[in-house]
């Protein structure tokens, strides 16, 4: 692999940039983005030099599509290349789905289970996805050797099962999140540490999530339906003592989030 072209050099493009950078990989890395992100990419030696789609395209080996997710389908409507392609969207089935009809090339769907509330190249990390799960929807061999060299835990995961699970580990988190936020609404004056820890996410821009719940509607739903009946539990158990069961079982699954 010579020349990587990323669509998008933002947090994550930006962060993969300098991932692959840190991991030895000594080629070129086309930016395709705004003038203004270009700049600040430039900047940052995230990218060696910014190309329009078509020509950075043509001369990549590996195209990274790094947009949000109605951004990714609508390139890879586009794209016309000879390369291999993946993407680092949220939801995986619809872009597979779409990435199937290339005419050219290869695509494999990819989803880094790594981010930050800030936005933008300026905030780009080389070492945003050490740690961190990184779903691929098929096996290549090539990208699964350098995300292994970035320090990422590498996931092979079906797209439809991929969305499945996000739904549970990321969406739900994310609305669970803002709805508290929306409750806590006017008691901001004696909240603690708790309450700010958990409404984080919901400092998140919404423009992001549009397109996920967009493409994931199914399987959020799922996810919510499931958590609306365990709190409808939680609420009859308060005053009995099955809450230390659950509290159990909790923390449990905490550590092991936790990887303790």
């Amino acid at each position: 692999m010579k020349t990587i072209a990323i669509v998008g050099v933002g947090l994550i493009g930006g962060s993969f940039a300098l991932a692959m950078r840190k991991a030895g990989f000594n080629g070129k890395i086309i930016g395709v983005s705004s003038p203004p992100t270009i700049q600040k990419a430039l900047a940052r030696a995230a990218i060696d030099e910014a190309l329009p789609l078509a020509e950075a395209a043509a001369a990549a080996d590996l195209v990274y599509l790094a947009q949000p997710i109605s951004g990714i389908i609508a390139t890879l409507d586009l794209l016309d290349t000879g390369a291999l392609v993946t993407d680092a969207g949220s939801t995986k089935a619809v872009i597979c789905e779409t990435g199937r009809k290339l005419q050219r090339g290869r695509f494999i769907g990819g989803h880094p289970m790594a981010g930050k509330e800030s936005r933008g190249v300026e905030n780009a990390d080389a070492d945003l996805f050490r740690g961190r799960p990184y779903v691929l929807t098929a096996r290549e061999p090539q990208l699964e050797t350098w995300i292994e060299r970035f320090g990422a835990r590498l996931v092979i995961l079906d797209p439809v099962e991929h969305d499945r699970l996000v739904a549970f580990v990321s969406h739900l988190p994310q609305l669970l999140s803002t709805t508290l936020a929306a409750v806590l609404a006017g008691k901001e004056n004696v909240a603690g540490p708790a309450a700010a820890d958990l409404t984080r996410l919901a400092l998140s821009p919404y423009d992001i999530w549009r397109d996920i719940f967009a493409t994931n509607a199914g399987p959020i739903d799922a996810a919510l339906a499931a958590f609306i009946v365990r709190l409808e539990e939680v609420r009859t158990q308060l005053r009995s003592s099955d809450m230390e069961a659950l509290f159990s079982q909790a923390s449990t699954s905490a550590r092991a989030l936790r990887g303790k």
